[in-house]
């Protein structure tokens, strides 16, 4: 069966309890990661590939070290960031703090095509962002990049997506499904979801390329969680705002 899934949540609250991969019928779990590790100390690189420098795209104000001051486990099994907090893998909790400290950050948990690193472009890579989040609002976004830029088949540089309200600051359930049991290509779909409700669907023939719809459902791809400061979305280039910090569990 070519049925596979990712399950994701990003949280910003003062305190978080580690969670276990969640289980799903038909499913067996492949990798997981609850960042169990001493305090302050770097996650484990066996799993994660720490960016160290500017990422020099996006327009981005951040600069990334490979630093515990800037990543560390806490010692009670969560991943923390300067920013914000987010958990990935089962749950995500956008807690209480006020709009005003979010202003700026661009919190996201994405997949990329593998073969943007043997020189395939973006978004001929092939992105999926399972959410993305802006400026404190509770609204997720959940978006496909792919084909050529600008325009084409994804209308980069915007994508084909669709958001969902966040109804409240406690912990929210996303996932997304790629579904490939049908014969066709065509017939395949790639499906989002927040607490069990499908809030997004992208289907083989709306891209209409096997070959673009290959990039996102049917090759090799690595997951990402960013944590942006500024940025061309965010729109907001305010050098010197620092939010409170991030946690992934």
């Amino acid at each position: 069966m070519r049925f596979s899934y990712a399950s994701v949540l990003p949280l910003f609250t003062a305190s978080v309890s580690a969670w276990s991969a969640p289980g799903y019928d038909e499913y067996g779990l492949v990798w997981s990661d609850n960042f169990a590790g001493v305090s302050g100390s770097l996650p484990n690189e066996n799993n994660w590939n720490i960016i160290d420098g500017n990422l020099g795209a996006n327009n981005e104000l951040r600069t990334y070290k490979r630093d515990s001051r800037q990543v560390q486990n806490s010692g009670g099994s969560t991943l923390q960031l300067p920013g914000k907090r987010t958990m990935a893998e089962a749950a995500i909790r956008f807690g209480g703090n006020s709009v005003g400290t979010k202003q700026n950050i661009w919190p996201a948990f994405r997949f990329l095509g593998n073969f943007i690193r043997s020189g395939t472009a973006w978004p001929a890579c092939g992105e999926l962002d399972i959410i993305e989040n802006v400026n404190g609002r509770l609204t997720c976004y959940g978006t496909i990049h792919c084909h050529v830029h600008p325009g084409g088949i994804c209308n980069e540089p915007t994508g084909r997506g669709a958001t969902v309200s966040i109804p409240n600051q406690e912990w929210q359930r996303r996932r997304i499904v790629w579904d490939r049991t049908p014969d066709d290509w065509r017939s395949d779909t790639i499906t989002w979801f927040m607490n069990d409700g499908h809030f997004h669907r992208v289907r083989g023939d709306q891209l209409g390329d096997p070959a673009v719809w290959a990039s996102l459902a049917a090759k090799p791809l690595h997951f990402i969680l960013n944590v942006a400061a500024g940025g061309d979305w965010v729109r907001i280039q305010l050098r010197g705002l620092c939010p409170a910090d991030v946690l992934m569990g």
